[in-house]
């Protein structure tokens, strides 16, 4: 897409670099931004009240006629049609990728200096509006997150900020969009420091509080103080319970592990279809399929939520075309337990599709059935201790969450922002850590930063780690190092060592290719004796380095290597194997040591 190219003379332009030099010299950079963050948090708290507003509006003004007893048969074209118009949104108008919004903007703190394109502050909010509008079974909060994160960072680039100010700015968004969604700030604010993985530092938590608390005030003042989710606790929670909290953290953790292998397998198999046309149309077959069977897998699902968190489960199967009175009881319970299953496969076709959204909404979803589910059995089962449905709905929205997101202090904290459940606070401090726990075992990665850590891109709290992956394998290459031909004979390979100051010599065939090296110190026993000049070739004399690197191996990988073989310089090639240059330890050292404190600077 071309840009527009600014003019520097111009009138607005000559008083923007006036007011950025005052800035630098008469405000400090802690105070300004501070202010930064004050701006990204009202902007992204905008950003997400107007697609809350285009979503209802959609939504609304869809299903006005439709009656819920025999609606089953418009989500078949709906969901289809708004999936449809967003793949074309995206394709024509946008035309970039869109899609996982939250890895994306991880992507772009770990390898991209914070810098996120202009048209995310707007694109994710209109094919996401479309595609949920329409009924695409997917949430609201990956595309805010991504465009508040792109509010912060180009405030950040338009004041000149420097790529660890908007590293911080990027945050600041992120955390704002999930602010301003759920009106929940202190959940903002762990989703960055847990999901985006950015430290709590003395620098960021107060732009990271300010601006999640500005966005829940805009969210406040134009949505109501109400909780996003009524609840009101019917039955205390006593101690004699906590062993069915144990348990249901398990199964949380389980369903998160289904939920996400579901999420990837789903994802790999529209990835083989090459055109979009084709994947279009089989997201849409699976998507409008699920959707019309089953009737909850509408949209976000925040009213099956607000039904059980209400105690109301009945209401969930009503204007299914499988439902019937006579069997009410356990065609309530097969009824959701496929629709705990179905969920991943609706949300995964949505944006396989080309639908935009997220899976915030869809774990919050998964987890309130699956609470509530669990506590309808155990109560079947004619345990001693009744369980409350609704109470075990609401602990379920956390457990599942925690899993998926691998974020437990979060999954607490925006369960009781949304619910007011905080006299929940104990079972769901148990149910988060056990599911979290749990899906450990077998994903060490959340669901958005896998895809991320198979590249060795990923940014973490582990400094080290962190740092390795800022550097890259081609900003510390070496190339003054003088090369040889394998048909070479020892007196021209002693006229170039005489013109080197390095005492090592990749040798190349004619197609660049490294064959081996020389190293100096192997031949310093010939390479005076003048009788051998023309009788030993490079060939004879060469040996093999003790590892390549590849050019686009992760630096994490790279040091692995140098610890393993002990060397000091190694050659780098392309896939091919074409020479590009020597690594050497010291060089990385010196790199390592300039990134760690710019990265660290408070």
């Amino acid at each position: 897409m071309a840009y527009k190219q600014e003019n520097p003379h111009s009138p607005v332009n000559r008083a923007f670099l006036r007011f950025l030099a005052w800035r630098e010299k008469h405000v400090k950079e802690r105070a300004f931004v501070i202010f930064l963050s004050l701006l990204v948090g009202v902007f992204a708290g905008m950003a997400a009240i107007v697609l809350k507003m285009m979503i209802h509006l959609i939504s609304g003004t869809l299903l006005s006629g439709v009656n819920a007893d025999s609606g089953n048969y418009v989500y078949i074209i709906l969901p289809a049609v708004g999936v449809t118009l967003s793949a074309l949104y995206v394709k024509y108008v946008v035309r970039d990728n869109i899609s996982h919004g939250v890895t994306r903007v991880l992507a772009a703190i770990a390898s991209n200096k914070s810098r996120l394109k202009k048209h995310n502050m707007y694109s994710s909010v209109v094919a996401s509006s479309i595609t949920i509008g329409f009924g695409g079974s997917v949430g609201a909060e990956g595309p805010i997150v991504a465009t508040g994160a792109a509010i912060g960072s180009n405030l950040g680039q338009a004041f000149r900020m420097s790529p660890r100010i908007l590293m911080i700015l990027v945050g600041c968004g992120a955390a704002a969009g999930i602010a301003g969604i759920f009106k929940a700030p202190i959940a903002g604010m762990l989703f960055t420091l847990e999901v985006l993985m950015l430290d709590l530092t003395t620098v960021s938590v107060m732009p990271l509080l300010i601006a999640s608390i500005t966005s829940a005030t805009m969210a406040y003042i134009y949505t109501g103080y109400d909780f996003e989710f009524f609840f009101v606790q019917s039955d205390a929670f006593t101690a004699i319970k906590i062993p069915f909290v144990l348990l249901l953290g398990a199964v949380c953790g389980i369903i998160s592990l289904y939920f996400t292998r579901v999420m990837n397998m789903m994802e790999n198999f529209f990835r083989r279809f090459r055109r979009q046309i084709f994947k279009t149309l089989t997201g849409c077959i699976i998507l409008s399929a699920l959707v019309f069977l089953f009737p909850p897998l509408y949209g976000e699902g925040y009213e099956p939520i607000k039904y059980l968190l209400a105690g109301n489960p009945s209401a969930i199967v009503n204007g299914s075309i499988f439902y019937s009175e006579g069997h009410a009881v356990w065609f309530l319970i097969m009824f959701i337990g496929l629709i705990i299953l179905a969920k991943a496969f609706a949300t995964s076709s949505t944006n396989g599709a080309g639908g935009v959204g997220g899976t915030f909404a869809p774990s919050l979803y998964v987890g309130c059935l699956t609470g509530f589910l669990f506590a309808y059995c155990c109560n079947m089962l004619g345990f001693d201790t009744v369980l409350s449905t609704k109470n075990f709905a609401l602990i379920g929205m956390a457990g599942v969450m925690s899993g998926v997101m691998h974020a437990p202090l979060m999954a607490i904290f925006l369960t009781a922002e949304l619910t007011g459940g905080y006299d929940l606070f104990l079972p769901l401090l148990i149910v988060s850590t056990v599911s979290y726990g749990t899906i450990k075992i077998f994903e060490p990665y959340s669901i958005y930063a896998m895809r991320l850590a198979q590249r060795g891109e990923l940014l973490t709290h582990h400094k080290d780690k962190a740092v390795l992956t800022l550097l890259k394998t081609d900003s510390v290459i070496e190339n003054d190092f003088m090369v040889v031909r394998p048909d070479m004979n020892l007196k021209q390979m002693v006229d170039v060592i005489s013109r080197s100051h390095r005492n090592l010599f990749p040798v190349l065939d004619k197609d660049n290719v490294l064959m081996g090296v020389v190293i100096l110190d192997d031949i310093r026993n010939i390479m005076f004796r003048p009788d051998l000049y023309k009788k030993m070739y490079v060939n004879s004399f060469m040996t093999m380095p003790p590892a390549k690197i590849n050019i686009n191996e992760p630096m994490e990988k790279v040091m692995k290597t140098f610890d393993d073989t002990r060397a000091w310089n190694l050659p780098v090639v392309d896939d091919d194997g074409h020479y590009m240059g020597f690594v050497s330890k010291s060089k990385i050292f010196n790199s390592y040591r300039r990134v760690l404190r710019h990265y660290c600077e408070d």
